[in-house]
This record gives C-alpha cells, sequence and structure tokens, in this order.
C-alpha cells in the first residue's frame, strides 16, 4: 500500500508516517518546507502548499489511501487564512482523490466542531454543530468535515476523526505553547465541581487512524461518510492536567487564579489589541480559550470502539512518565513546519 499523510512534518502526522513504515508500507508525505527527518526514515518527501491545488495532486497520484493531517490551528488570525488552509485544502484533497481514483481517505478533524458554550459530558457523535462559534479553527475544521463526509461514495470511501488534545512525547504543539505561557497562566475559576475533558495520548491517536483506514477498507458500508470522537476514554480534570503536563516537564503547576468573567473580558480585551496591531501569532489569551479551558468537553468513543476495533492502550499516568523521561534525555523542543 502506498500512503500519502499530509502535514507529515507536525506531531500527528508525522507519526502516522512512522507507523505506516513499521507496517512495511510506501510512504509519501505533503509537507511546506523540508523535513530531512523524514527522509532519514524513508518517507519520500514533497514540498508544496495544502492550498495549492497542483501541489496536491502531485503529492496524491500514485497513492492508495490519503491521511489528511495537514491543518492550520490557533485562536487568531483572519477567517481567510484558516479557510484557506482547512477548507479549500481539504477540497484540493478531494478532489486529487477523484481525479486519481485514491479509494480512502482519513481525515483528521477535531471535537472542537460541535464545541459551543456550554458543556459537553459524555455525548456521542450525533451532537449537532452549534449555531456560531467563538473562532475561526473549529468553524472550518468543521466546514471541511463536512465535505468530507459528504464525499463518501463508492469511488471514494471517507472518514472523519476527532481525537481531542493529543499529547505526549515529540509534541509540537500544545506543549511548546503551554511551557512559553506556563508563567503566566492563571487557573480560571468557575462555580461548582471541576471541569472535566478528553485527552488522547499520540500512540492512540496514531493507531485510531490506521484502524479507520483499514476499516474504510473491511468495512466501508459501516463507517464511510461518518465522523468518530478518539479520546483516552478517560476524562481529566483541566486544570490538573495542565499541571501534571507542566511538572512532567520541569516547570511548576499553576499558582495564580483569576474568575472567568474577568478571564472572558481580558480575552476580549487581548484579542481586539491583536487584531488592531495587526500582530503576528496568537493573543496571550482568547474568549474561545477561556471557554476551553472552563467548559467540560469529553465524549463518548463507544462508536471508535465497536466500528473502528479502537481500545486506548496509554494511561495519563503511563503517560505522564514516557513525557518525563523523554523531557529529562532532550529538553529541546524542535518544532517543524507541518
Amino acid at each position: 500500500m502506498k500512503a500519502l499523510v499530509t502535514g507529515g512534518g507536525g506531531f500527528l502526522g508525522r507519526g502516522i508516517a512512522h507507523a505506516l513504515l513499521g507496517e512495511g508500507h510506501s510512504v509519501r508525505s505533503l509537507t511546506r518546507s523540508e523535513n530531512p527527518e523524514l527522509k532519514r526514515a524513508g518517507v519520500e518527501t514533497m514540498q508544496g502548499d495544502i492550498a495549492d491545488p497542483e501541489a496536491v495532486a502531485r503529492a496524491v497520484d500514485g497513492c492508495d489511501v490519503v491521511f489528511h493531517a495537514a491543518a492550520k490551528v490557533g485562536a487568531a488570525g483572519s477567517y481567510e487564512d484558516f479557510a484557506r488552509t482547512n477548507v479549500r485544502g481539504t477540497e484540493n484533497v478531494l478532489s486529487a482523490c477523484r481525479t486519481y481514483a485514491v479509494e480512502r481517505l482519513v481525515y483528521t478533524s477535531t471535537p472542537s466542531v460541535v464545541f459551543g458554550h456550554d458543556d459537553l459530558e459524555g455525548v456521542d457523535e450525533s451532537h449537532p454543530y452549534p449555531a456560531e462559534y467563538d473562532a475561526f479553527y473549529p468553524q472550518t475544521k468543521a466546514q471541511a468535515e463536512q465535505r468530507v463526509m459528504a464525499a463518501n461514495g463508492t469511488a471514494l470511501r471517507t472518514v472523519c476523526l476527532r481525537p481531542h488534545i493529543i499529547w505526549g512525547p515529540g509534541d509540537t504543539s500544545l506543549l511548546p505553547r503551554l511551557r512559553a505561557r506556563a508563567d503566566k497562566l492563571r487557573r480560571i475559576v468557575t462555580p461548582g465541581p471541576p471541569k472535566k475533558m478528553d485527552i488522547t495520548y499520540i500512540d492512540d491517536a496514531i493507531a485510531a487512524h490506521l484502524l479507520a483506514a483499514t476499516a474504510l477498507d473491511a468495512r466501508p458500508a459501516e463507517v464511510g461518510g461518518k465522523a468518530y470522537f478518539i479520546s483516552s476514554g478517560e476524562p481529566v480534570e483541566i486544570w490538573s492536567f495542565i499541571d501534571q503536563v507542566l511538572q512532567a516537564t520541569g516547570k511548576p503547576p499553576v499558582r495564580g487564579t483569576a474568575p472567568r468573567g474577568v478571564a472572558l473580558a481580558a480575552g476580549w480585551v487581548l484579542e481586539t489589541a491583536h487584531k488592531l496591531r495587526g500582530a503576528d501569532g496568537e493573543p496571550r489569551m482568547s474568549r474561545w480559550i477561556v471557554r476551553e479551558l472552563t467548559t467540560s468537553h469529553w465524549f463518548d468513543i463507544s462508536a471508535a470502539r465497536r466500528d473502528l476495533g479502537y481500545a486506548p492502550q496509554v494511561s495519563l499516568q503511563t503517560g505522564l512518565e514516557r513525557l518525563a523521561k523523554w523531557w529529562d534525555a532532550d529538553d529541546t523542543v524542535v518544532v517543524p513546519t507541518p
């Protein structure tokens, strides 16, 4: 089997590529910049922008299955910036799959596509998309997800996975951002019991993608055109998890606190100032991030267990031990371009 991994330089994409190589498959990646690590591992590397239909077509040509993990993630930026990568890029992948008769497409989505302002506790895939979004990232990922599901048919089988908070050794997204802001973080206080969220250890997220590709081949009528929540299956308290990850990588736990109302107001101010200045990167805080940190969001993964044969293998404690060991071995985090 020959597989294409878009975003092969990112945390998840890199892991999928290595796992496919380990199973004896031929692997090609599409990344925006050169990726010597993948090339050394035996991956056929191609450079290109996912928003460029010609680059995507060249990458898809000759492949049997596509893992589409490339995405623009973040809390700041224009709608066009996010739509260019997340929507138009996905449309390019779908078009190329049709042109070159690719039979299977596994799309990496996110549970944020169904996140509004309320707690989500144990909901399944029947939960609807919200009427509006707080950020362009979940909005454009939802638009892309719907296109992928609608594209499912007899010629091209598609499936969408929604892994929540992928973490672990080699993290190039959550961990660098968390550590960079650790000294300024404040525990946002909400009334009532602590809020919980799902997390997904990197090995489990990778396994889910490979299982999805296999299921599309073996049971296309059952899984084609569907979305599946993916997680460890054990929700964690949000701030406790943040503290544990910080401590595993040599940082102290979050000590300061701030009421939720104050944090939301601060998020609005920082978002507005960031936009007016036309600054690069992201604001220190946004209302979307505040709501993510102060709202329960954990999901029923029984559909993935049933249809994909997915079963989380790595517990929180084991994952933290592996993270600490990796960090102690090499405390330099290099963030490649996906």
